[in-house]
């Protein structure tokens, strides 16, 4: 089968996110599939860019041929990145034709955080004669009217509304990254047989042939098992909704615990504030982001995990978080502060579930984890690796993407 899926930040191992696209193909290629992932040239999730020199550019990365269309760098949510996207969607639109004629994809995948690549990837599949997937990462309109305030009749809303009605009525399959979206998409007209739910995941060679930390690094983790501590960490982005201003007043109510020391690593828009709300606190660590194959050993170093969210209308539809998966993936006891249509880790019996936003009962699951016996700890540790072994295996994910394809 020939694959052809748009995703406007798809990157791999080197570039960084978007990592999706990458792993799903690389499954597919493994199968005897031939894939092609086209892709913007500049991303804001990525740590490094391609090099693109021409308007449309082809690379072959781990046999994986990508389409690279050029388009304006931005920095954050600005006049500048609606130029990235809509020169991304023009180029998409006018090269239709000859990429389903080149490439002759028997499945078209729209794989977007954003709709408006539906239209494209339309033309694309008619002329190809192929299938039409649309993989809805987040929703839309609906996040911007219920996060931003915005009425469904304002012109926005309404011109996302109808990319979106679209791409209900032209696709043969909707593959929904986030679990429970199919009452939403059923009240908008969708058939109950179209939509499949196939979430974020891990890769398992990720897992098996790991980088080590810096030395600099180890030597600190070492130095505070040594003194018997109980080391609370978070690794990943730091931004608001990441919840990290909740960990941070937790850690002033323990303040006076000696044994908890908590770490942060990573970078984000958050950060610097986080690190002025953290003056005076004696017990808690900021690094910098480390490059994800060297997470595994990461998280090895760690006692417990958290995770959190801000509170949103949004997660009644579900989440789908890689940073959950890798938690698991090492066999940690997570604390997971959540209120959402679903919850991993309370499902895989993998840790202790609160309510977002709330210090105090951070600060009680802490104490909680710390008080329990090590063979507790220890199941949950290989509650949550069992679970996201058996569920979120991208080889896994991938033959569950197949068969919506030949379906």
């Amino acid at each position: 089968m020939n694959i052809l899926l748009i995703n406007h930040y798809a990157g791999n191992k080197d570039l960084g996110m978007e990592y999706r696209p990458y792993y799903l193909a690389n499954e597919w290629i493994k199968k005897g599939n031939k894939v092609t992932i086209i892709a913007a040239s500049y991303s804001h999730l990525r740590k490094k860019q391609p090099i693109v020199n021409d308007q449309i550019s082809e690379e072959n990365i781990d046999g994986i041929n990508y389409i690279w269309f050029k388009t304006p760098v931005y920095q954050g949510n600005n006049l500048n990145r609606i130029k990235n996207m809509l020169s991304f969607i023009k180029k998409l639109n006018k090269n239709a034709k000859k990429i389903a004629e080149k490439y002759k994809p028997n499945a078209v995948i729209a794989s977007s955080t954003y709709p408006l690549d539906i239209k494209p990837a339309y033309k694309i599949a008619k002329y190809a004669n192929a299938k039409l997937v649309f993989e809805i990462h987040d929703l839309w309109p609906l996040s911007p009217m219920e996060l931003g305030g915005y009425s469904k009749f304002h012109p926005y809303i309404a011109w996302l509304q109808h990319y979106e009605n679209f791409a209900l009525k032209k696709s043969d399959a909707v593959v929904s990254i986030l679990p429970k979206t199919l009452e939403h998409y059923k009240n908008k007209g969708l058939s109950p047989d179209k939509w499949f739910h196939i979430p974020n995941g891990i890769v398992l060679n990720d897992w098996e042939n790991y980088e080590k930390i810096s030395p600099n690094f180890s030597i600190f983790f070492e130095n505070l098992k040594n003194q018997d501590k109980k080391i609370i960490g978070y690794v990943g982005g730091h931004a608001i909704s990441n919840s990290l201003s909740t960990l941070i007043d937790a850690v002033k109510i323990l303040k006076d615990n000696q044994k908890f020391v908590f770490v942060l690593v990573g970078d984000g828009t958050e950060k610097e504030n986080l690190i002025k709300q953290s003056l005076g606190l004696k017990n808690i660590y900021f690094f910098n982001s480390i490059t994800k194959k060297q997470v595994p050993d990461l998280l090895n170093y760690f006692d417990f995990l958290y995770i959190g969210w801000n509170r949103s209308p949004l997660y009644r539809f579900g989440i789908s978080p890689n940073k959950v998966f890798d938690y698991m993936m090492a066999a940690k006891p997570i604390i997971h502060a959540v209120e959402a249509g679903n919850d991993m880790v309370k499902e895989a019996a993998a840790g202790i579930s609160i309510e977002p936003e709330n210090p105090e009962e951070l600060a009680k699951a802490i104490i909680k984890l710390s008080e329990m016996s090590k063979s507790d700890l220890q199941k949950m540790g290989e509650n949550g690796k069992k679970y996201v072994l058996e569920n979120n295996e991208y080889s896994v994910l991938a033959d569950k993407f197949l068969d919506v394809l030949k379906k």
